[in-house]
């Protein structure tokens, strides 16, 4: 006992092996309820390493080590009609020797008969019955599984390409094994499996180098690329170094071979790094570029995408009734043809028809249809229940989050920042967890003043930033400061309004411009600015916005003015201004912004 404490440093695997190994050696006797050795105990009786005690009970098993081998060279668990199939022993002499495995507890069966399945206690007892084979059994051993594998197990390729490839992966037959981690590449991507998917592309692509040079190994690889592009962006974001270089290395393919169809595709995810970039006029020019091609090709699928690029866009550089024109459009393509457009649709990293309609929620709010954008945001949510994509379902739930938080419902836009959070804690979707986790802290905020997690928003909207991403970082920031003046925390919006002034100056996102001005006059006044100073921001945001036709950011804005005027005694300036832009309202009368106006009204007349 103090030998075998010596040598196993307390590792529970190490102490059971080691002592199997005494046992089994000979030099023990029962008595009495003890053991005792019969003699004493030779020098190196216990090997030194784990491993060397695991080739020393497989040596004492010599008569049943090749099964041991042959089920190593499976995996750690492996069938009993497989090792049938590749051992070649009579019936009586494999289940013989399973049944020696099994007793010494290398490996435990589950299930009886042909259906048994047998696993190896522990990795490790795996990896030293595989490692005791010669180079050259190892690699005859994988081609025979691969080969029984296709012969007697369609179901096993069919569903788990994974295990195949591998098996053809360490027999040396390349050209076989490509085919199928494509395709376990694949099948992983279409159950938002994403890391597992990256796994096996990447396995591919690395095999797709071994190739001759050429034609055919460019587009090899080339296939790769198209199906990773889209689970790096759903698990690192369009804008992370990994995703940016499997597209550079997409377009690099494409050019070698000619611009195939799929070189659209590859334009797209190069406009979209710049999208979230934040480098807007540049991204405008490389979509109107796509968009060209798209119709010269007749291809429908980058249309789509090209077109709703545009919109996104036009809608952060403030251009929103253009960007309403051009989203309204991309629906429009998609309509007609959804069918022939659904696996292209996720080209983007999720569900095109989802992200249209949650793009589009935006753009009526901001124009100042915003039941109009529940009606919208709501499609996307049944369109996203449908397609059971979780990618989808977080651009979704991030979409719903921030547009009930426009419209003043921190409870329901709470709901749905979790939803987004837990999903992309779950799959890794870094880009949406950090802009949830801000919502999160947002609506927290606004329903207990006296708690919020705004250490939680700044740390979130700072990595956020950090991993490169701009786009969209200025309604993150008119939320965070409409929260902080909630509180009566003048200073730090102030701080957080100039960053998105900053922004606006660096990126031209102007489609919160007028809300950064509007709450700038808020906080100074808050401060105990002047009415002239606030007046002048009020009539900045009021410009901005109704140059937009940015109805709901007009709307508020007129409310505030509204609101100093009356103060200053100008009730009749202050009637006409807000009656004015109150009076095109047709819905959302029971919105925050809607109310809050009416009340101001009712206080004028």
């Amino acid at each position: 006992m103090d030998e075998i404490l010596a040598r196993t440093d307390g590792v529970p695997l190490f102490i059971e092996e080691l002592t199997k190994t005494v046992l089994e050696s000979g030099l023990l006797q029962e008595q009495d309820g003890q053991y005792v050795l019969e003699r004493p105990l030779p020098s190196l009786a216990i090997p030194t390493t784990l491993h060397a005690s695991l080739m020393a009970r497989l040596d004492r098993l010599a008569p049943v080590r090749e099964v041991a081998q042959i089920g190593a060279v499976a995996g750690r668990e492996f069938h009993y009609e497989l090792l049938n199939a590749v051992a070649g022993l009579p019936r009586e002499k494999l289940e013989e020797a399973l049944g020696q495995l099994a007793r010494s507890e290398l490996i435990f069966r589950r299930g009886e008969g042909p259906h048994a399945v047998y696993t190896f206690k522990h990795t490790l007892v795996r990896d030293a019955a595989y490692s005791s084979l010669v180079r050259s059994r190892r690699v005859h051993l994988h081609a025979a599984i691969a080969n029984a594998l296709e012969q007697r197990f369609p179901d096993i390729v069919q569903t788990q390409p994974e295990t195949l490839a591998h098996h053809l992966t360490e027999a040396g037959l390349i050209e076989n094994a490509i085919g199928h981690w494509l395709q376990a590449g694949k099948n992983a991507a279409l159950r938002s499996a994403n890391l597992e998917a990256i796994a096996h592309l990447q396995r591919g692509i690395e095999l797709t180098s071994r190739l001759p040079a050429g034609e055919g190994k460019d587009r090899s690889e080339l296939d790769f690329q198209l199906v990773l592009g889209p689970s790096l962006i759903a698990t690192h974001g369009p804008a992370a170094s990994t995703a940016v270089a499997t597209f550079a290395r997409a377009r690099e393919l494409c050019e070698r071979l000619g611009e195939p169809p799929e070189y659209l595709q590859v334009m797209f995810w190069l406009a979209t790094v710049s999208v979230v970039r934040g480098e807007l006029p540049q991204a405008l020019e490389a979509v109107a570029a796509l968009l060209s091609a798209a119709e010269a090709r007749g291809d429908r699928p980058a249309l789509i995408n090209a077109t709703r690029g545009r919109a996104m866009i036009l809608f952060f550089l403030g251009r929103i009734v253009e960007a309403r024109e051009a989203i309204e459009r991309a629906v429009e393509i998609f309509s007609v043809s959804q069918e022939v457009d659904r696996v292209a649709a996720r080209a983007a990293g999720q569900d095109a028809g989802v992200a249209m309609l949650a793009l589009m929620s935006w753009v009526l709010w901001a124009l100042g249809q915003v039941d109009e954008a529940v009606a919208r945001i709501g499609a996307a949510l049944e369109r996203a229940d449908a397609v059971q994509h979780a990618h989808t379902h977080a651009y979704a739930w991030y979409y719903a989050s921030v547009l009930h938080t426009l419209r003043g419902e921190a409870t329901i836009a709470q709901a749905y920042a979790e939803r987004c959070l837990a999903i992309s804690e779950q799959h890794g979707f870094r880009q949406w967890l950090g802009l949830s986790r801000a919502i999160r802290g947002i609506c927290t905020a606004m329903l207990d003043p006296s708690g919020g997690r705004f250490d939680e928003v700044k740390a979130a909207l700072d990595e956020y930033q950090r991993a490169g991403y701009q786009l969209g970082i200025t309604a993150q920031f008119v939320l965070v400061c409409a929260a902080l003046l909630f509180r009566n925390e003048a200073e730090a919006a102030l701080e957080l309004i100039d960053q998105g002034f900053s922004i606006v100056s660096r990126n031209s996102e102007r489609c919160f411009e007028a809300e950064l001005y509007r709450l700038k006059a808020r906080a100074l006044l808050m401060r105990g600015a002047s009415d002239a100073e606030a007046e002048s921001l009020l009539d900045q945001a009021l410009r901005i916005a109704r140059s937009q036709q940015a109805r709901s950011l007009e709307l508020r804005a007129a409310t505030d003015l509204a609101r100093l005027w009356m103060r200053q005694g100008k009730h009749a300036e202050a009637l006409d201004g807000l009656a004015s832009i109150h009076s095109r309202f047709t819905e959302g009368f029971d919105t925050r912004d809607v109310k809050e106006a009416k009340a101001v009204l009712a206080q004028l007349q």
